[in-house]
């Protein structure tokens, strides 16, 4: 896709972890020692001039808010805070340019798009929900939006202990997912950007009785709109 817009990109080499589960775990030792392997990587596209984009939302979030409120003294950290994007954050901004090609292919249908909440905590919008409704001004996207947490909640909602209270906070989800764009329909596709989330409300939704026929990341979605796959 962004070969397709004429976009040049590398992908990072030798990477480690974000580090976020462990924060989660409140194993800040963990934590610093991810950022020690990441960072010094990662600053050095940033001093090039490159944009950083990352396709999970808790990752990106850890880049942007909570390594730099960890170690504000770090300049490496508050570098690549400033050279990280969200995926759709970054493709919109390049529309807004003038730089993105709108020449979108392939319907997509009704979709049911989950906005994860390590998606709304970057305070940048819903730019995910923007791009599918500029695919949607080109080619068949009739697009259900729902906005709450799903329950998964990190490392919450696959653990033994908490996992049934996991599913029983994303009923609302699932419920709201399975409506899909019109009365009576069910979504073509459930999609959210945050994958643990997508998981998730697929097994609640299949447990509920309404399982999705199909699932797939907003950035696969897109691909699939530009007939890319």
């Amino acid at each position: 896709m962004l070969a397709h817009n004429d976009i040049p990109y590398v992908v990072v080499d030798k990477e480690a972890c974000c580090g976020m589960p462990k924060l989660e775990l409140g194993d800040l030792e963990s934590v610093e020692k991810h950022k020690d392997a990441n960072i010094p990587v990662l600053a050095r596209y940033a001093r090039e001039g490159w944009a950083i984009v990352s396709a999970i939302p808790s990752c990106t979030l850890m880049f942007k808010q909570e390594l730099p409120l960890l170690f504000p003294a770090d300049a490496d950290v508050q570098l690549v805070k400033k050279a990280m994007f969200d995926p759709f954050e970054y493709l919109v901004a390049r529309h807004r340019d003038g730089l993105l090609k709108t020449d979108f292919k392939a319907a997509l249908g009704r979709v049911s798009y989950h906005v994860p909440c390590h998606g709304r905590v970057q305070n940048i919008g819903r730019k995910t929900e923007e791009m599918f409704k500029l695919i949607g001004a080109t080619v068949d996207v009739r697009l259900n939006t729902v906005e709450r947490c799903s329950g998964h909640a990190g490392t919450y909602g696959v653990k033994t202990a908490t996992h049934p209270v996991a599913m029983k906070i994303g009923r609302p989800v699932f419920k709201a997912m399975a409506k899909g764009s019109e009365a009576g329909e069910g979504p073509d596709v459930i999609s959210s950007d945050c994958a643990l989330a997508g998981h998730h409300i697929a097994q609640g939704m299949a447990q509920a009785g309404t399982p999705p026929k199909a699932l797939a990341h907003p950035l696969t979605l897109t691909r699939m709109a530009y007939g890319l796959d």
